[in-house]
């Protein structure tokens, strides 16, 4: 992985196949998000308890947060089979079809971004979540005929990074929606502390704050970051990762104390030294960074804009005073130009 990479909330699949090990198995077990996990404790108790599949569950928020693992959890506490598969997967009703008629009772199924789907397979799913039931139609033109085919009672968990893409029809469709939220520092030394134990890797209480404290509030991240700093602790220290051996990995992978990475660091620097906090425009600040405007914007800016660093605005993009504080630069006096001179001074 490079180093852009490095603190990309995006995971690969041999990344995946990794994290599997470090996934927590029941929601006791799961840190964070503290009112989902009592919510979902409270719904698949009662569903238990009447002996019926809970309701369809439906989990937003940005990508390494935990969806995945609460899929996971669901199925496990249920006792039930998992079924996983995507939206892009499912290009045509039919896979749909082929899916949902193989599913056992009671069973769960993980649609990961599901604002992905197909629109003839997303239409197709109303009715399978609503009455467990699909049509299919056989032939073509007046001639078409509509099969019923029973499906048994399951339990759709959806998962998105971006919900505002997702149709009202099927949004409404979910009888529980949750959106995971970013972690806080301690929260992410609960997650550092656990992965260490499972890894066997001797960590501090004071190198898991260092870590997790550049993580940007991700478990995924955090994770990563562990196993490059353990790497570290190996090659250059005495095995055990502490604050300065934690400090000192992660100055040689270009992560900073605020988990910015070599391009955030180019966007942020390019905005305050070349063009005066700005404002500027996007192709401007991409083209003196050397990135593709989508670059910069769906990879550096979301963490820029959460940490305070950066805003947008109808002029361009212009770096807060945090962001010259964190530079080391003299902020301006002032970035947006509101103290220009008035086109028309007053006469007297």
């Amino acid at each position: 992985m490079g180093e852009q990479g490095l603190v990309s909330a995006v995971a690969n699949a041999e990344e995946r196949a990794f994290e599997a090990g470090l996934r927590p198995h029941t929601l006791s077990e799961f840190v964070g998000q503290g009112k989902v996990r009592e919510q979902l404790t409270i719904m698949l108790e009662g569903a238990q308890a009447r002996g019926t599949p809970p309701d369809h569950v439906l989990l937003s928020g940005p990508p390494g947060l935990g969806k995945t693992s609460l899929a996971m959890i669901m199925a496990e506490e249920l006792g039930v089979p998992l079924r996983m598969t995507s939206g892009p997967a499912i290009e045509r009703a039919g896979d749909l079809v082929a899916i949902l008629t193989a599913l056992s009772p009671g069973e769960v199924l993980f649609l990961d971004e599901i604002h992905r789907i197909a629109r003839p397979a997303e239409e197709l799913l109303y009715s399978a979540m609503e009455d467990f039931r699909v049509d299919v139609i056989l032939g073509k033109g007046p001639g078409a005929t509509a099969i019923p085919l029973a499906l048994a009672p399951f339990t759709l968990v959806g998962a998105t990074t971006r919900s505002g893409l997702l149709t009202g029809p099927l949004r409404d469709r979910f009888g529980f929606t949750a959106h995971l939220d970013f972690y806080r520092p301690d929260e992410l030394t609960q997650v550092l502390t656990r992965s260490a134990g499972l890894l066997g890797v001797r960590l501090t209480p004071e190198g898991a704050d260092e870590v997790s404290g550049r993580s940007r509030g991700t478990p995924r991240i955090a994770n990563r970051l562990l196993r490059r700093v353990r790497d570290y602790a190996e090659v250059r220290a005495d095995g055990t990762v502490t604050r300065e051996v934690a400090a000192a990995a992660l100055r040689v992978y270009d992560v900073d104390g605020l988990g910015l990475d070599r391009l955030d660091r180019a966007v942020l620097e390019a905005l305050v030294t070349r063009f005066g906090g700005g404002p500027v425009g996007l192709s401007t600040l991409a083209v003196s960074v050397g990135e593709e405007t989508e670059t910069v914007e769906d990879v550096a800016e979301p963490f820029l804009l959460r940490a305070g660093l950066l805003i947008r605005t109808a002029r361009g993009r212009v770096a807060t005073p945090a962001a010259f504080e964190h530079l080391g630069v003299e902020p301006v006096s002032d970035p947006l130009g509101r103290s220009q001179t008035a086109l028309f001074p007053d006469a007297g």
